[in-house]
């Protein structure tokens, strides 16, 4: 956009200071009920730890927890659930043996003249492998065969038709993908505050999302990034003089259809900011801009791909047909 750019930025320098509105936290979606610029309402709607944080949850060991995309919680109606296991399940109470093969290849490259991306439909297999394993009592899935590499991330479930969000948990501190796919897949599906833990009866309507973050820049201007490309971390100090934070993944001021001004007035009420906002103000704001890599997947898709496993033991376990959608 032709704006200078601040020097910095990294995934690492952004870890040490992002908490939220709570200690250790950070809300990365819209507030409820917000359509625009001034809903700060009193909903956790994309506003994350906002109001009333995680109960009992600790600070993970790759950096704070941060809350990510808001949405109302999707009620648990649906299909009964039985309990096959899932493909990279350890044995379980039904004593099958575990699986040889893991989850899908990732898809490659981009197109022409793009790099080759590092998220995969394998990762969120591997999401729904541990969520399933976890709700179904058996052993966590063993390691997955895509890379281990450290990244910044962010877990999303949403639900339904409609895709209400149902949770949405990430850090900004670098993790190594296995590790942090296995402990925001159940931090965000079980301890976002804004909604109840996650059931067995939800299974089949979920669908998975995968955010890698990477490209981190500092900006000297709160308006050098671009709706629809950038996620955005903001740090301001509130009218009594304490430090907040708060970021959008990429995603959400283009699926709002909020401009600029708007995004960074929503972001700043979800930080707690309850003073008139000017642009005087707007101004003071120290602003990061990042992009992600997103894979989503639906129970459906990754039920779909359960023929490809299989078990030590040579036998199958598919699991039954089911009504995937309320």
């Amino acid at each position: 956009m032709g704006r200078k750019r601040c020097v910095g930025g990294d995934g690492s320098k952004m870890a040490a200071g992002c908490c939220g509105v709570k200690k250790q936290k950070l809300s990365s979606s819209p507030p409820s009920g917000s359509a625009g610029p001034g809903g700060g309402g009193g909903s956790h709607c994309g506003g994350a730890a906002a109001a009333g944080g995680e109960p009992g949850a600790l600070p993970p060991p790759g950096g704070p927890r941060l809350n990510g995309l808001g949405g109302l919680a999707g009620g648990a109606a649906g299909c009964a659930l039985s309990s096959p296991l899932p493909p990279s399940c350890g044995g379980g109470p039904a004593g099958l043996s575990p699986p040889t093969s893991s989850l899908l290849a990732s898809p490659g490259s981009g197109g022409p003249g793009c790099r080759k991306m590092v998220v995969s439909a394998e990762m969120c297999c591997f999401c729904f492998d541990v969520l399933y394993c976890h709700l179904y009592g058996y052993q966590p899935p063993r390691s997955p065969r895509f890379t281990n590499d450290p990244y910044p991330l962010f877990v999303t479930w949403k639900i339904g038709r409609d895709k209400r969000l149902r949770g949405c948990i990430g850090t900004f501190s670098a993790m190594n993908l296995h590790s942090g796919l296995r402990e925001y897949t159940l931090t965000s599906a079980l301890k976002d505050s804004r909604f109840p833990p996650m059931t067995r009866d939800e299974l089949p309507r979920l669908f998975c999302s995968v955010s890698l973050l990477t490209n981190f820049e500092d900006v000297c201007d709160y308006m050098d990034w671009e709706v629809g490309v950038h996620g955005i971390r903001i740090e301001f100090i509130n009218e009594k003089g304490s430090k907040r934070t708060a970021t959008y993944l990429p995603e959400v001021a283009k699926e709002q259809g909020w401009d600029h001004i708007q995004t960074i007035d929503s972001l700043l009420r979800k930080g707690g900011y309850k003073a008139p906002i000017t642009n005087e103000f707007r101004k003071t704001i120290k602003l990061t801009r990042y992009r992600s890599e997103k894979m989503t997947m639906s129970y459906t898709e990754y039920v779909a791909h359960r023929p490809h496993h299989h078990f030590q033991n040579g036998i199958g376990h598919p699991l039954p047909a089911y009504n995937h959608y309320s």
